[in-house]
């Protein structure tokens, strides 16, 4: 321990060791809530680019912290555990600040959301993790969870840290893989990312959120915090009382698809309709034609403009490309007003390979195979899920409740089904692996389509599901307790 007083601020000595000091501002601490923060009295904080820092607690006259002999822009004094408290700093220039300590707050999530994380059911992951607008101890932020289990550090990272990682380290959460934290001040409209460093040292590009709910535009890649749907606001009653007749495999149906980005431009050409306006054009058009429901293609984020959507890294976050995603449930509830249904093309069977995507998301193939026999799509160059492990099943099947929760959507049409049943889908000899039988079928793939159904008929009544099956695989539309995958249509 290092014991060098310090006679500005009457401190008695310095708790954190100076390698412990090092760690946290080289962004190499794994448990930074062990060091920053107030600790028996004592407050370490780390704050880049500061030459002194105060501490203000209640209406007492504010204390400034001494500086950590071996560790620059490293601050440590006393504190009442007992009282919230602020912070004010100062750099070289004299510019000052002042910030609310994000290392004072406990941990958020509960035991429950902490048990289901551990065991790979959270259904619905996106009110675990994510970002969410939260008011703690009177304190305005937004609390971050993602689940990295291989990462050695995650931070938070954006405009409001100037993008550096050894600023918000987050708190890992046992063995549930799970990172988070709480940032005051951090709100609606915020951008930012995921940094992680590996195991072995190795900073990872930067990440977009797994399951954030907003997005930059493209080609930027970032997050943003946002919240989804319009949580109590929605105005549709009287066509989700009578969905369920109008769903009904014996209703007359009729279905209108289309690609938002070019089914109309808007400006002579020079952009796509925003949801305001297909709230309008595109719903008269489609009722005006007789149809029953619209069919989206793909308007989960996804990063490359001359494609359809079919390759989405945003899986929660509706494409910003026409607007945000109460723009997008407002579409939704105008379609409905409008006696129409509204069914989205969902992709859960490969995901992109861009670098601040989900592939090698903490240093490791989490979400897909490690095999590219097993993990890597030939025909589209795209990493495939590996189904079989419980929270990247969990990841999709919360991902399909989710849409039809927070945007009030009518059904999911599965793409590319076939590819997902076949273990030798579009592949050579050799260039897959047999089931544990020595067969083709994807047996996890199989469960997964199954349990999707399940839930997702169990827990939305009325809605329906859509397979995109290219083969003659049985039992597609037959119900999962007769065999069948339990689709729909």
């Amino acid at each position: 321990m290092n014991d060098r007083p310090s006679a500005e601020t009457g401190n008695t000595g310095f708790r954190v060791l100076d390698e412990e000091a090092w760690a946290i501002a080289e962004g190499r601490h794994g448990d930074p809530f062990r060091v920053l923060g107030p600790q028996n009295g004592q407050l370490a904080v780390w704050v880049p680019g500061a030459v002194s820092l105060e501490v203000k607690q209640g209406r007492k006259k504010p204390v400034p912290l001494a500086e950590h002999p071996g560790c620059a822009h490293f601050f440590e004094g006393p504190v009442d555990p007992a009282k919230p408290y602020t912070l004010k700093a100062t750099n070289a220039e004299g510019v000052s600040w002042e910030f609310v300590d994000p290392y004072r707050f406990g941990p958020v999530l509960g035991e429950l959301d902490e048990y289901l994380l551990g065991q790979g059911g959270h259904r619905r992951l996106w009110e675990a993790l994510g970002p969410h607008l939260k008011t703690i101890d009177k304190v305005e932020g937004t609390h971050f969870a993602v689940w990295a289990p291989n990462a050695q550090r995650v931070s938070v990272v954006g405009d409001f840290n100037a993008w550096n990682g050894s600023v918000h380290a987050m708190r890992a959460r046992g063995a549930t893989g799970v990172w988070e934290i709480f940032l005051p001040g951090v709100g609606e409209g915020a951008t930012y990312k995921y940094e992680i460093r590996t195991r072995d040292g190795v900073i990872m590009p930067l990440k977009a959120d797994p399951v954030g709910i907003g997005s930059e535009h493209p080609p930027a890649t970032g997050s943003v915090v946002r919240k989804p749907g319009l949580g109590r606001a929605w105005k549709d009653k009287a066509w989700m009382d009578k969905r369920a007749a109008r769903n009904h495999v014996d209703a007359p149906i009729s279905v209108y698809e289309v690609h938002l980005g070019s089914w109309k431009k808007a400006d002579e050409g020079k952009r796509p309709l925003s949801y305001v306006e297909l709230a309008t054009e595109l719903v008269d058009y489609v009722k005006d034609m007789g149809f029953t429901h619209i069919e989206l293609m793909p308007i989960s984020e996804f990063p490359f403009d001359g494609s359809w959507g079919y390759q989405p890294v945003g899986m929660y976050a509706p494409t910003i490309r026409h607007g945000t995603p109460q723009e997008f449930a407002a579409f939704v509830e105008a379609a409905h007003n409008a006696d129409l249904g509204v069914l989205f093309d969902w992709v859960p069977g490969h995901f992109p390979t861009d670098a601040h995507g989900l592939g090698w998301f903490d240093g490791t193939p989490l979400y897909e195979h490690a095999d590219p026999r097993e993990g890597f799509h030939i025909d589209w160059n795209t990493l495939i899920y590996n189904y079989g492990r419980a929270e990247v099943g969990n990841y999709l099947k919360a991902n399909a409740l989710y849409w039809l929760e927070e945007y009030h959507l009518d059904g999911l049409r599965v793409d590319a089904v076939a590819s997902m049943l076949y273990r030798d889908y579009s592949r050579k000899d050799g260039e897959w692996i047999p089931n544990k039988d020595g067969g083709r079928e994807n047996y996890e793939a199989i469960d997964f389509l199954r349990e999707t159904n399940v839930l997702a008929y169990g827990q939305y009544p009325g809605i329906m599901t859509v397979a995109e099956e290219s083969t003659a695989f049985g039992g597609v539309s037959r119900p999962v307790d007769h065999g069948g995958l339990g689709f729909g249509f």
